[in-house]
């Protein structure tokens, strides 16, 4: 897989990850989320894990597990984190807990580092055992509900370090905070050319004209997407310019609200016939 990165990644950068993986193929990593598919960190840990396997390191993905009541708790949590006026509750506190106290009885933390990604599995730092834990925040903290992220710190301040995507989502942490950009994959599925002939297929499956131009968004549905604000921004364009505007969305199991804001999506858009919205991954 690393030599299909030739010619697109600096030869350098290359050599310097086959240089690390020599020196850490020793080590033992491990990464938690709350799910496998759908999202950004799911995402970012299918396209990870074989590439850092391939360098010749041992590395497992895990994911904890929740009910529906788990999950509208920690949507609010994230939610709040980004500045929506949520309120927690010590009850939603206290489950948040107590569902990862019983993760923790079936997961295997034996890594020589653990990565824990965002707010779901956070509360697993209050059972380590042993390692180097690091808390991988993904998530946008630059104007968070203050007692929320209060809260949460008190997990995150606990992990050996923490990483975040910009420096100005940091948080004042006595630990050691680090700074990893997002990236993008050329290689992944999101991102390969695909040929003309399968994009009309894709077009007339889902009866998109050829003959106008297309403004696309692909993404979760979720408020902070601002799908809404894309259909706006798409109606100023439609004054001045003929176009069409294509919502293209997929699920996450972690991700309640997911159904409720395509909804709401549907109903914004129902009486313009050039919005297409396929959402067919959420219907499955």
């Amino acid at each position: 897989m690393i030599e299909q990165y030739s010619g697109i990644s600096p030869k350098g950068d290359l050599i310097l990850l086959q240089k690390l993986g020599e020196r850490l193929k020793d080590k033992t990593f491990l990464h938690i989320n709350s799910t496998r598919e759908g999202g950004g960190v799911a995402e970012i840990l299918q396209r990870m894990l074989p590439l850092i396997k391939e360098l010749g390191v041992n590395v497992r993905w895990e994911i904890i597990e929740g009910d529906k009541r788990f999950f509208d708790i920690t949507k609010r949590i994230h939610n709040a984190l980004q500045g929506s006026p949520e309120k927690i509750s010590d009850d939603m506190w206290d489950y948040h807990l107590e569902v990862n106290r019983k993760n923790s009885q079936k997961l295997n933390f034996e890594a020589d580092a653990v990565f824990i990604h965002d707010p779901q599995p956070a509360p697993l730092i209050n059972f380590k055992k042993g390692g180097k834990w690091l808390w991988r925040c993904h998530i946008d903290l630059s104007n968070p509900i203050k007692d929320v992220c209060g809260y949460l710190m008190q997990y995150c301040e606990k992990f050996d370090s923490a990483i975040f995507s910009v420096a100005r989502f940091t948080r004042a942490m006595p630990v050691d905070e680090f700074i990893i950009p997002p990236s993008i994959d050329p290689m992944s599925e999101k991102n390969k050319t695909l040929p003309d002939d399968e994009v009309r297929k894709i077009m007339e499956r889902l009866k998109i004209p050829l003959d106008r131009p297309v403004i696309l968004q692909i993404s979760r549905f979720d408020r902070f997407k601002d799908p809404i604000g894309v259909v706006n921004a798409y109606r100023m364009v439609k004054k001045y310019n003929d176009c069409v505007l294509v919502l293209a969305g997929s699920p996450a199991s972690d991700d309640p609200e997911g159904e409720a804001v395509l909804n709401e999506v549907r109903e914004y858009a129902k009486e313009d016939p050039d919005i297409y919205i396929d959402a067919a991954a959420i219907q499955r």
